[in-house]
């Protein structure tokens, strides 16, 4: 079992403005628990299985109880080995810059692989979808070029943080904290003041999980 699960989504790692506010919250957080284990998934290093016909294949056959073939339950078996190292965490957190207004893909395609039903969602015709994953907690970090906080004007959509919320609402994990680090195309002072701040409510951040 994981206390503490930090899933890091930017490919640039340690010039990351995202990054650098999840690294302070972890440290926070080993602070705080130093007793606590901590792990770290870099969604860019992962050897992730392609989400493709073969996989689907693989999947349906495996749930159905069909006569699945050996190498369709191994590529299945993959799956669920990245799944269950997922769920074991007692909680998360997050760092994502926006990409075209979204998550980046990377990130996208590791969702799609560990959220699998029977590992952290389930459905019946009489339930319909229910969540297998109550309990734990997750603070999100993102950044973004342009500034997306609620009193600033929209001529975009944001569709980075409501994908995030939806998704994790959807396994059981309760997002305890949102931090923005935004608008980095900001002037150098007020960048300087936005990265600071959010340090700052991201040491407090910690302890919530």
């Amino acid at each position: 079992m994981t206390d503490l699960l930090y899933i890091s989504a930017s490919p640039s790692q340690h010039d990351s403005h995202s990054g650098a506010v999840a690294r302070e919250l972890v440290s926070a957080y080993r602070e705080l628990h130093p007793s606590r284990s901590v792990a770290t998934v870099d969604v860019w290093d992962l050897d992730l299985p392609e989400f493709d016909a073969t996989m689907i294949a693989a999947k349906f056959a495996v749930l159905r109880s069909q006569d699945a073939t050996d190498a369709q339950r191994a590529q299945w078996a993959r799956a669920v080995r990245l799944s269950e190292a997922f769920n074991q965490a007692q909680c998360y957190v997050f760092s994502l810059p926006m990409w075209n207004y979204g998550v980046p893909y990377r990130l996208k395609h590791y969702i799609d692989v560990v959220t699998l039903p029977g590992q952290n969602w389930s459905w019946s015709r009489a339930e319909g979808y229910r969540p297998l994953l109550q309990g734990k907690r997750a603070v999100l970090v993102y950044s973004s070029a342009g500034d997306f906080s609620p009193e600033a004007p929209k001529p975009y959509e944001d569709f980075q943080k409501p994908y995030m919320r939806q998704w994790l609402r959807f396994i059981g994990v309760e997002v305890v904290d949102e931090i923005a680090v935004a608008p980095t195309l900001a002037d150098p002072e007020r960048l300087a003041q936005v990265k600071a701040a959010t340090a700052r409510r991201a040491r407090h951040a910690a302890s919530l999980l």
